[in-house]
């Protein structure tokens, strides 16, 4: 299996953090890969985003939920996404989160990073309270993120560690204590520890 990623990407970190709870790590070799119009990687993904696995026949995936759940599926161990019935979907629903998560988080730094005369006000504001209303209900739900590790907490944790990167002035701890206290201690699983991005 060959996955193509960059550096930062949360969604590749949750591939990676997949591959490591599984075992399968050592199975996927990682191509850094450069973004953009002229970017190699059209030819196999027309998304043009990352991450994106080239399997050993050559066939393709894309979308971090369907890589992931492909690793998991080739595991002989525990599974990270529960068999059919209730812990399933809430699992899934909280990878769904989790992505929101980090969709919202993309888009505000995609307009961070305009120049200043050309951010939209109303798009940071628009993704800053989607960022602020997935906090807060993780806050109220923290509970559910106790447990056998799934494809949920670790989404969430990407997610979380990805506001740790590119958003650490919001300080999104300040009035999520409960939140703050389960990632401190998930962060220090070794398949987070050791896919901490570089700053």
């Amino acid at each position: 299996m060959k996955l193509r990623y960059s550096p930062t990407s949360p969604y590749v970190r949750k591939v990676m953090v997949v591959a490591k709870e599984t075992g399968l790590d050592g199975k996927i070799q990682t191509v850094e890969t450069k973004l953009g119009p002229d970017s190699d990687i059209l030819q196999q993904n027309p998304l043009g985003k990352v991450p994106t696995m080239i399997l050993d026949d050559g066939f393709v995936i894309f979308d971090s939920p369907v890589i992931c759940e492909y690793v998991d599926s080739q595991s002989k161990g525990a599974k990270m996404f529960p068999p059919a019935g209730p812990a399933r979907w809430k699992a899934l629903a909280m990878q769904a989160l989790g992505d929101g998560l980090m969709d919202a988080s993309l888009a505000r730094r995609g307009e961070v990073m305009r120049p200043a005369d050309k951010q939209s006000p109303d798009a940071l504001a628009k993704q800053a309270g989607v960022m602020n209303r997935a906090l807060d209900t993780l806050e109220k739900r923290v509970a559910e993120l106790d447990g056998p590790v799934t494809i949920g907490q670790v989404t969430v944790g990407c997610a979380l560690g990805y506001l740790d990167l590119r958003f650490a002035d919001d300080q999104w701890r300040k009035t999520r204590p409960k939140l703050a206290a389960w990632f401190e201690t998930f962060s220090k699983r070794p398949s987070m520890a050791s896919t901490v991005p570089p700053a």
